[in-house]
Formats: structure tokens, C-alpha cells, sequence
């Protein structure tokens, strides 16, 4: 399934308001429901410096791209990665897929 990328401030400011929060080991997903399927990744400073953090978006994007297919709905959804040590691949998809049959999406 395709889906868009949520680039704008306000509009993760909005979802930090007013969406729902699911949680995993690795990640933090806070979503809605919407007209279309959107993505926005949240990586803050304290994951490392720049090439460690766009690794960290690569990974989850392509994590997501990989499980979106299951989704029932349209929801605008933003990831938060949780400090680790070493991030993969396997874990993110693992617990995107965790989280989306736990919340019923």
C-alpha cells in the first residue's frame, strides 16, 4: 500500500495532541485515523549524531513499507525509536507488526 510522508510541524504537533499511543520495545507509534495513509518518523538528538539517526528513519521507513499492507484503515502515524545500543531492521518491523495487531488497525 502506497503511503505519504508527514513532513510539517503542525502536523506532528497535531498528532502529538491528539492521537493514540501504542508502545513496544523499540518504538513509540502515535496515530489517528485519516483520509489518507501518512508517515512521519521523530528522531531526536539523543540517538546519536546525524548518519546514526538518518539510519535509524531508513530502517524504520523501510520496516513500515514492509508491514503497511495489513492495515484495515487510513491512520496518520509517527514512530519514536526508544534508546538502544545497536537498531535492526528485524526488531522495528517485528514490533510495528506487534503493535498494529495489538491496536486492531
Amino acid at each position: 500500500m502506497k503511503y505519504f510522508r508527514l513532513k510539517k510541524q503542525a502536523d506532528f504537533q497535531k498528532l502529538f495532541k491528539t492521537g493514540k499511543r501504542a508502545f513496544s520495545s523499540s518504538l513509540t507509534m502515535i496515530y489517528r485515523q485519516a483520509d489518507i495513509l501518512t508517515m512521519g518518523i521523530s528522531v531526536g538528538k539523543r540517538h546519536g549524531k546525524s548518519v546514526k539517526r538518518n539510519r535509524i528513519k531508513r530502517l524504520i521507513r523501510e520496516a513500515f513499507r514492509a508491514e503497511n499492507g495489513s492495515l484495515k484503515a487510513n491512520y496518520r502515524i509517527v514512530f519514536i525509536p526508544k534508546v538502544s545500543e545497536n537498531y535492526s531492521f528485524q526488531n522495528f518491523r517485528k514490533d510495528i507488526r506487534w503493535m498494529i495487531q495489538k491496536e486492531k488497525l
